[in-house]
């Protein structure tokens, strides 16, 4: 038995016949002391209700209860796993809820209701990862219906994602993200942790968002910088200019000549705001 009274993951994975599928992005993650260090990175979790993606067998859905998280909310869409899931939720009466289904149409903020604190913890399944972040980023509704994230992604999504004006992994997520939020990497994983091991290391990013960012209509924000880091080799006068670049410029007094990557979250606001009047024009 392990820490928690329940069997060793692996044991788990070979009694259910659990074999990581490539095409649900799933890489399963067996150490319990590496997934509770992730939860321990999200902060006390007593009074929380943690909404978790892709559980797969449940390694750090465990980690999350043993942490003293108060309610868990677990979106699982592989059939296979969910009797491994249900064990664990007898386990723990009450505090585990597993919910059959796909993230990609999970309305995640109904999810939340009723909650006082929600936090997004997971181990995301690499091929959806960067698109549930972006939606999570972009939510109407600001604060948003969660206190923080802290999520898995690839080391180079990480990046992209902690990424500031002039550096190499600096574009369109990392322009969305440091609008609204303040990311930081907490730890690398290295793929050997993983069954299977994936080709890359993998990172832990711990997301919390601003309580007041800069005014910017969310859908002309996602135009401006799709088109800006679109031609990102190209100077902002020839990237921009299919939404009316020069006027923006002008505007704006950002020098025409700048490339994308050196403009700061704080001028891309002010592109959208010169936009916005147009938008949708």
């Amino acid at each position: 038995m392990s820490v928690d009274g329940l069997p060793p993951l692996r044991d788990v994975i070979e009694r259910h016949e659990l074999r990581a599928k490539k095409s649900l992005g799933q890489n399963f993650l067996l150490d319990l002391n590496l997934t509770s260090k992730i939860a321990r990175a999200a902060g006390n979790l007593t009074n929380t209700t943690v909404i978790e993606v892709g559980p797969g067998p449940g390694g750090l859905t465990r980690a999350l209860l043993i942490n003293g998280a108060k309610r868990v909310v677990a979106i699982e869409r592989d059939e296979r796993c969910l009797a491994a899931l249900a064990e664990i939720s007898a386990h723990y009466p009450g505090r585990l809820e597993v919910i059959p289904g796909d993230a990609m149409k999970t309305d995640f903020a109904a999810l939340a209701a009723g909650s006082s604190d929600v936090k997004i913890i997971a181990n995301l399944p690499y091929n959806i990862g960067t698109e549930l972040l972006v939606r999570w980023l972009t939510t109407a509704d600001w604060p948003p219906f969660y206190s923080s994230m802290t999520l898995m992604f690839q080391k180079e999504v990480a990046q992209r994602i902690v990424a500031q004006a002039g550096d190499d992994a600096y574009g369109r997520l990392g322009v969305l993200a440091g609008w609204r939020t303040q990311a930081r990497i907490v730890f690398d994983l290295p793929p050997q942790a993983f069954s299977p091991p994936p080709k890359v290391t993998s990172a832990v990013v711990h997301i919390v968002p601003r309580a007041e960012p800069l005014p910017a209509d969310v859908k002309t924000l996602a135009r401006v910088t799709e088109a800006a880091f679109g031609q990102r080799r190209k100077m902002l006068r020839q990237s921009l200019k299919g939404i009316g670049g020069e006027r923006l410029l002008e505007a704006t007094g950002i020098d025409g000549t700048r490339r994308a990557e050196t403009l700061s979250v704080a001028e891309f606001v002010a592109l959208t705001s010169a936009l916005r009047p147009t938008a949708g024009a």
